[in-house]
């Protein structure tokens, strides 16, 4: 631990050699020319002959396209990577286009497999589906099945693929890379420190300052309402291509097409839905004890504000990286070991710079480890995130080692549980290990989080409820997007918390409802399993631990309700998982106003 501690003095760089070596590695041409000559002969030897396939043949086949697919995201994820790192990487962003148009055209080439497989008749299907030889693609088939209505022509589908590189996926494009053009109004703190990238300004929302806070509040902000008409105009277009496509397939909507990708009913999302809605008071609680505590109002800007005027403790990426090692370490040595090795083999990109990405990811390559990337600003806030991406990467780790490809990717429930799980892990070790103060600047900031998670991530589901409902009818403008906002929120905090007429046009930088819909229920879905699991974890100890290493290695092998019921016991179709989880959060603001009530003793 010492030997390492020393070698990250400050936030490391990520080490992408494990895919290729640079953005003109010849390798990538030789690799995207091997791949080409795979799916055409797989084309020339399988089309129109799926349904005459034996069970064996058909494994072969999956195989086959499980080689092809894992080679295709090394393929993309490296240029990905590196826009990520540097969004101002030009010849990044060239290859990656072009890797994007490439894998675009093989995925083309090998379509027809899937849609053949869902032309099947479903007596041919549940046969294969039975065959001890397909066993462990049970689940894979049964999705296929799933996706039977929805599937159009093969030229229809080819097209909508080709379609999609200048549509839906080029708007996703041009909000990252616009956003990574910005340059935001700098922040001068009274110690001297300038903030003027993403994540410097975003982490001076837990400056002591009231002023700090409202300035970088407000440079972050005025860069989208500077680009507003061009941010509501993408969301526009991305939401109507979402319509297109539900009447194109016969989805009764984009939420329902969303909820049979992530295998989560709408009975389970509603429950979520208006379970949140019927506690908003527990939000509204919390920042009325923070309100009197400060003796002064709540702004939006203020949500993070410290509880108290003194500084917020600086913590070195070295040290981060100890702690969260060390409590990984008491919930499981060899979990903690696989956490080590990220650091110890450079797969994390840590380092705050102009250009970087903001926000927070784990980027999963299938045979090989994740990639993480964060900016860590020195702070408790970043070593959450940090441990909240390595959870991400702990769990792809143990489906690595269990699952063939198309089995490794879990439903977006459980993939949000192992990170949520990690900063409950962390939480706790702090706790136990820190000096009052601390203890209430982490139980403070932790609240804030799971409120966020529960609350904020749910209020942005009920905007894409609007915004996809108002797409259905017609196009939308910003007026109706900032709008419907401000009107949620200010449901949401009634008069706890004052919002700043610049919250309007918050929204914009949520890059999930561009990217992928109504994945932010998803959080308060997962974070309600994840307070379940850890309440489990508390109660047997070392007995949990097999169990939810086990459901991390199932990816998405199994039902994702059915795994956690049979490896840790939580039933997501219980409205008492959500009731438990809520009293949970309930008694963290008891103890939190117990210990404000015995400090003012």
């Amino acid at each position: 631990m010492t030997t390492l501690s020393n070698q990250l003095q400050t936030p490391q760089e990520w080490d992408l050699s494990d895919l290729y070596q640079r953005l003109d590695d010849p390798k990538i041409q030789q690799d995207l020319e091997h791949l080409q000559q795979q799916a055409t002969t797989f084309r020339q030897t399988y089309r129109s002959k799926i349904a005459q396939l034996s069970p064996e043949e058909i494994l072969d086949c999956l195989q086959q396209l499980e080689t092809l697919f894992q080679s295709c995201g090394y393929l993309w994820a490296y240029p990905s990577l590196v826009f990520s790192a540097d969004t101002r990487n030009s010849l990044a962003k060239q290859l990656l286009d072009q890797i994007m148009e490439a894998v675009t055209t093989l995925e083309n080439e090998v379509l027809f497999f899937d849609l053949e497989l869902k032309k099947l008749p479903i007596s041919q299907l549940e046969k294969l589906q039975q065959s001890p030889l397909l066993a462990s693609y049970y689940h894979y088939l049964k999705q296929i099945a799933k996706f039977r209505p929805y599937a159009l022509s093969e030229e229809v589908e080819q097209t909508r693929n080709q379609d999609n590189l200048t549509g839906r996926s080029a708007f996703i494009q041009l909000r990252s890379l616009h956003l990574g053009e910005q340059n935001y109004t700098p922040v001068t703190t009274p110690e001297g420190k300038n903030a003027e990238t993403e994540a410097d300004l975003s982490a001076l929302r837990l400056h002591p300052s009231p002023e700090i806070r409202y300035q970088s509040y407000i440079s972050l902000r005025e860069v989208m309402q500077q680009h507003n008409l061009l941010y509501a105009n993408i969301l526009n277009n991305i939401a109507q291509d979402h319509k297109l496509e539900n009447k194109m397939r016969g989805y009764d909507s984009t939420l329902s097409k969303q909820l049979l990708e992530d295998q989560v009913s709408e009975p389970v999302f509603q429950a979520i839905m208006t379970g949140m809605a019927d506690r908003y008071d527990l939000f509204q609680r919390y920042y009325h004890l923070k309100a009197k505590t400060l003796g002064e109002p709540i702004r939006s800007c203020d949500i993070y504000a410290p509880w108290t005027q003194d500084p917020s403790p600086s913590l070195p990426y070295n040290l981060g990286v100890e702690t969260l090692l060390k409590a990984l370490e008491q919930f499981d040595i060899n979990y903690a070991r696989r956490a080590e090795e990220f650091f110890l083999k450079n797969w994390v990109d840590a380092k705050v710079r102009p250009g970087k990405r903001g926000g927070a990811f784990c980027a999963y390559n299938h045979g090989k480890h994740s990639y993480l990337l964060l900016s860590y600003t020195e702070d408790y806030n970043s070593l959450f995130t940090l441990a909240h991406e390595m959870g991400h990467g702990l769990h792809f780790a143990w489906i690595d080692d269990h699952q063939s490809y198309f089995n490794s990717n879990p439903p977006m429930v459980i993939a949000e549980v192992a990170s949520t799980f990690n900063e409950l892990l962390l939480l706790d070790f702090l706790l136990e290990s820190s000096d009052p103060a601390l203890k209430l600047s982490i139980l403070t900031g932790q609240l804030e989080d799971q409120l966020s998670l529960l609350f904020r991530q749910s209020t942005i589901s009920r905007l894409e409820l609007l915004i996809h409902e108002r797409a259905n009818q017609g196009s939308f403008d910003r007026h109706f997007v900032n709008q419907e906002w401000m009107k949620l929120y200010e449901q949401l905090c009634g008069d706890a918390i004052t919002l700043l007429p610049e919250h309007q046009y918050d929204w914009a930088r949520i890059g999930h409802i561009f990217f992928k819909p109504f994945y932010c229920y998803q959080y308060t879905a997962s974070h309600i399993v994840s307070l379940a699991c850890y309440q489990q974890y508390r109660q047997r100890s070392k007995e949990f631990v097999p169990g939810y290493l086990e459901l991390l290695s199932t990816g998405g092998s199994v039902d994702q309700v059915e795994a956690l019921k049979q490896y840790v016991g939580v039933n997501l179709t219980d409205p008492a998982t959500i009731g438990h989880a809520l009293e949970y959060v309930q008694g963290l603001i008891d103890q939190l106003e117990e210990t404000l009530t015995l400090k003012s003793e």
